[in-house]
Formats: structure tokens, sequence, C-alpha cells
């Protein structure tokens, strides 16, 4: 296992390397590059700029998150096969600069939502939380800008203000799109880019639906285990896998987490892991936590030892963290409770493994 922490880099980012160098275990970071419109090729360029910033902070650059899916590949128009060329390109220069996981997703046009980025708890701190019968009040425009204006003046990956006159329409195009055609869209995307991955020894783990709830009677992808079984066997390769992200998961009550990472993780088929606990306020209302297991719904020791115990050996990184000790971040990555939530994962990790 190998513990890694998000970091945003060109000055989007409150925390700096040399304080994620400092956190014990942490021997990276998930990263990826701003400014680039989803289709756009990387360039290696940017790409060994990045790098060289990361190792020279004496860090590793061996996961990105994420590489966008144009919308065109999601809608399968015909424009589809040179957003995926493209997107091919940018599979070989990352692999040529030792980039070995890659964390995705296929949502269409929302890549996440939360009602409050800020919620007060009551011991001082604050998390982002998810109300489904507010989200469902929202106008698209009401939604965007509750996200924008709670950003702290940070970007927030898959709200980029260069999606924003889409929206609306892409919206529209989605409610003539059934569950099946969608699934044959991304049947097409992964049989182009797997031969790839495999060639370039790159795993791939595709993130899930993040709230696993239905926003605009949009396609549902990932959000339980059925459907992580049905996109996982849309492609056969080992590479194409699942980013276990189970605060996501286990936003919704009816998801067995463990059971989930213990099925998934025995295949081979989780390259990365995205570890943080959720507290349910209703069956579908919830507010992020600690990562304790203890303060919140998920058996986070259960989920590490199945991990464990099913030959994992991937990257995690602790997921979203509070608010806390008056840090000014972006929402959910600022450095304290992440650290915090880093010690605490490799506590449980060494704790299963000497068991």
């Amino acid at each position: 296992m190998k513990m890694v922490l998000r970091w945003f880099p060109s000055g989007d980012d409150t925390v700096k390397l040399a304080q994620i160098r400092q956190i014990p275990g942490v021997t990276g970071v998930a990263t990826f590059l701003s400014g680039i419109p989803a289709g756009d090729i990387w360039p290696m360029e940017r790409i060994e700029q990045i790098k060289d910033e990361i190792n020279g902070a004496g860090l590793e650059m061996e996961v990105i998150e994420s590489i966008n899916v144009h919308e065109d590949i999601k809608k399968g128009l015909p424009s589809k096969d040179m957003y995926i060329d493209n997107y091919i390109k940018t599979m070989r220069n990352l692999a040529d600069a030792g980039v070995k996981c890659v964390c995705y997703n296929f949502m269409p046009v929302l890549d996440w939502f939360r009602s409050d980025l800020y919620l007060p708890l009551e011991d001082g701190s604050f998390a982002m939380s998810y109300s489904h019968n507010d989200a469902k009040k929202l106008t698209l425009e009401n939604m965007t800008s509750s996200m924008i204006n709670g950003s702290n003046n940070f970007s927030l990956p898959g709200w980029e203000p260069e999606r924003f006159p889409k929206m609306a329409e892409d919206i529209e195009f989605y409610q003539n799109v059934s569950q099946d055609e969608y699934f044959a869209n991304i049947k097409y995307f992964l049989d182009a880019i797997m031969p790839v991955a495999e060639e370039c020894d790159m795993d791939f783990g595709v993130h899930p639906d993040d709230p696993p709830f239905p926003l605009f009677n949009l396609p549902k992808v990932v959000n339980c285990r059925d459907s992580i079984r049905r996109y996982l066997d849309l492609n056969k390769s080992k590479r194409n896998g699942l980013t276990l992200c189970t605060g996501s998961l286990g936003a919704n009550k009816d998801n067995d987490v463990v059971a989930i990472a213990k099925e998934f993780a025995s295949e081979g088929r989780i390259p990365f892991v995205h570890l943080r606990n959720v507290k349910h306020t209703s069956d579908t209302d919830f507010h992020e936590s600690a990562h304790l297991s203890e303060c919140g719904d998920l058996d986070m020791y259960e989920i590490v030892k199945a991990l464990k115990d099913s030959g994992f050996d991937g990257y995690i990184r602790p997921d979203h963290g509070r608010k806390i000790w008056d840090e000014e971040s972006r929402p959910g990555y600022g450095l304290y409770d992440r650290a915090l939530g880093a010690a605490y994962i490799n506590g449980l990790w060494e704790a299963t493994t000497k068991s």
C-alpha cells in the first residue's frame, strides 16, 4: 500500500508539498494539470514540470486525479473518436512520466455536488454536507452558484467555468438517453483505452457517483455493488478498475462498503482507495465527518481489514477533511484534518498487518 494526498498544482492549493512531505507514511500526491479543457492533450512539458516540482519535494507522482472525459465521448457523438485519440495521447505522455494509476469518472454533466460546503458541526468544525430534498429543489443555476460561492475562491474540480454554458443543454440531451445506451458509450470508451492501459502498465479506477442519488434525471453510473459489477464487466481487463470511495458509496445506507471492498479487491480490481467517513441524518442526507469510525456510520477498521485481507496493494488517500483549527483552504482539502486522517489510516493498516 502507498499513501498519497491529493494536491492541486499551479498555486491553486493552500497546502504545500513540503507540508505533505512531513506527514508520516505519505509518499506521494494524486494530482492533475489545471487549466486544460476536457478533450485536449496534456503536453509533456507541463507534465514534466509538475513532476519535477513534486519529486523535488521528495514525493512521488504516480497517481493522476483526474483526466476528464469529454462529454462528446459520454454522449457517443461522432466526434468521440477524436477525443478518445487525444485521451490516449495523454495516457502515453503520463506513462512516460512514470504515472501508474489514473482516477477518473464517467458521470454525465455533474461530477459531484454538496448542498452545503461548510456545515457547522457540534465540535466547532465544518464539513461538507448533502440534503437530497434541498438538491432536488435547486435549479441548475442555483446549484452552480451555491458551489462557486462556497468555493472559498478556489477552483472546484468538475465545476470548471467553461462547463457552465453547456450544462443545461447537456442535461436536456441525456433525458433521451437510456441506461443501456449510456453503458454502451462507456464500453466503447473502455474498449479503446484498455489495450493502451495494458501496454503502458497503467491502472484505471472509475470513481463512484457522488452523491449516489439521481439528480436532474441523469443516468447513474457507479453507485452500488451491482452497477460496479456491470461497469467492470464491460471490459474484463484488470486495468479496468474501481476507485473505492468509501464516502461516495457509504452515502447510500444500503451499500455494504466492507463487502464491496472485499469482493473487488480480491479480484485485483481496486487500484485506488479514497477513505473517508460519513454521518447520516436521514436515508439520503449526510454530512462528512472525521475519519475515525466512531465519528460516522462506516467501520473504517473493517474496511481497511477487508482491503488488507483481500490482497490490496494499490494507493490510498484520506479523502475530504473537515475545516478545523481555523484553517482557510478549499472545501474538503485542508491540511490538518487530512493529515489526521492519514495518520489514522496508517495506524489501521499497521494494526491489520500485525493482527
